[in-house]
């Protein structure tokens, strides 16, 4: 499994499946975003270690997956081998919005090109896998990139040691 930091910085760990972590998506410093992807292509979207809504003291009020008056990604309708029907996403297009209890509200963008095969649905009922079991149970969704992309999705991935020096150096830059 890997991580992918939006923009520019990536990391990739050691199991599996690969994933990413993005930051500072669209110039919202630390809203860091995690893409695992699987072997078979599969990009499961979630939230980054270093996000604010996993910090402390932070409060999920509510996840909307209603991105525009016309769209919304409860609407995506996939189909068959070949995943007709499947909203595709660009790299800085919203997933959703979730509001936090002291009136913050993020963005949450796909970080990659590609189909949107789902949602998180049980997030919307239970908003507090997100903060408790982000890798898993508390995923945001499934997106599968075009065959030809997939290598690209990986590529240039920061390790885990390396998307820990991006904290350090962010943190330091705090301070």
């Amino acid at each position: 499994m890997g991580w992918m930091c939006r923009p520019g910085c990536r990391r990739r760990a050691r199991a599996a499946p690969s994933g990413t972590s993005r930051a500072d998506v669209k110039g919202r410093p630390c809203e860091d975003f995690c893409v695992l992807q699987h072997s078979n292509r599969i990009c499961v979207i979630t939230l980054a270690e270093a996000h604010p809504l996993l910090q402390s003291g932070k409060t999920i009020k509510s996840i909307n997956y209603q991105i525009s008056a016309n769209c919304s990604r409860l609407q995506n309708k996939v189909s068959g081998k070949s995943k007709r029907g499947a909203q595709f996403l660009t790299e800085l297009a919203p997933l959703c919005r979730i509001s936090s209890s002291d009136g913050e509200e993020y963005t949450i963008y796909s970080c990659i090109r590609g189909r949107l095969i789902e949602v998180n649905e049980n997030i919307l009922s239970n908003p507090a896998l997100l903060q408790e079991k982000p890798l898993t149970e508390g995923y945001i969704a499934v997106v599968l990139p075009k065959f030809e992309e997939s290598k690209s999705v990986t590529q240039g991935l920061l390790t885990q040691k390396e998307y820990e020096e991006v904290l350090l150096k962010r943190h330091n830059s705090s301070a």
